[in-house]
């Protein structure tokens, strides 16, 4: 299977590089970026149709990464990158007919339910679930631009020939690198002079990130069981490791797709020794 790959620059496509195109790989991967890199195939900005159509051609699934990842960007700065650049990629994938997209949405297209229940929501005897069939609660404009994103890819498959598949992994937080782990956002406070070890703030970033927590192992795993998929036309799936605080429904992902995370938050009980030197 030939797989593009758009935002391949980012860190949440590091996961799908780091464990899926690897030498015994099962898909070809092509992958663009409005930066040149060396492994960048295409360079051009999602905004712009003309500039990204020909990456489509020959193309079998798209992973949708591209898009301006601030939960604080501002209206101006999601319109083009978030909205009208999913519209281009939406619209180049049907035009070159390719079968399957899988769409980067966010937990923030339903944000609203952390918001109202934090800090509690991040402790563990907290009983709030969040499923994929309660309302789209965006807490930004970020946030609203990933449930557009979901609403538009169903309108692809249920109202366009092309895409045929539509997968919107609602992704919690990908970290790269030696922050791959629950202690990831909390160290890097450290690291950045914003709070101290062992304050309250750490503590607090801890317990969020332990609900949070989507592997880049776990990530490429869903990712590739959505390249597999011969059941789903149309499914938003919540995206994060095996973590007994997630206040998010994983069982839907795990029986739709068969996801079995190899990763846990409970498994972590101090940061990785490579960020306490």
């Amino acid at each position: 299977m030939r797989v593009l790959v758009t935002g391949s620059e980012g860190r949440v496509a590091s996961g799908i590089k780091q464990e899926l195109d690897t030498p015994d790989a099962n898909h070809e991967f092509v992958y663009l970026d409005r930066e040149d890199a060396p492994d960048v195939d295409f360079v051009a900005d999602i905004a712009d149709y003309d500039a990204v159509r020909p990456a489509f051609d020959g193309v079998d699934a798209v992973v949708h990464l591209a898009a301006n990842p601030s939960v604080s960007a501002s209206w101006e700065s999601v319109e083009q990158s978030n909205l009208v650049g999913t519209r281009n990629v939406l619209e180049a994938a049907a035009d070159a007919e390719v079968e399957r997209f899988i769409f980067a949405s966010s937990i923030h297209a339903a944000g609203m339910w952390e918001e109202e229940g934090k800090p509690d929501v991040y402790e563990l005897d907290d009983d709030t679930t969040v499923t994929v069939d309660d309302d789209e609660r965006p807490d930004s404009y970020y946030g609203v631009s990933k449930a557009y994103g979901e609403d538009l890819g169903r309108y692809y498959v249920e109202q366009r020939e092309y895409p045929k598949r539509f997968y919107a992994a609602r992704i919690a937080s990908i970290r790269a690198g030696p922050y791959d782990n629950p202690y990831g956002d909390a160290e890097r406070g450290v690291e950045e002079g914003r709070w101290e070890r062992g304050s309250e703030a750490y503590t607090e970033q801890v317990k969020r990130l332990k609900g949070t927590w989507l592997s880049l192992r776990d990530w490429a795993q869903l990712v590739e069981l959505c390249l597999q998929d011969e059941e789903t036309e149309f499914g938003i799936f919540f995206a994060t490791s095996d973590n007994p605080r997630s206040w998010f429904d994983l069982e839907h992902t795990k029986e739709l797709l068969g996801y079995e995370p190899q990763d846990s938050a409970s498994d972590w009980q101090s940061p990785p020794s490579e960020l306490l030197e």
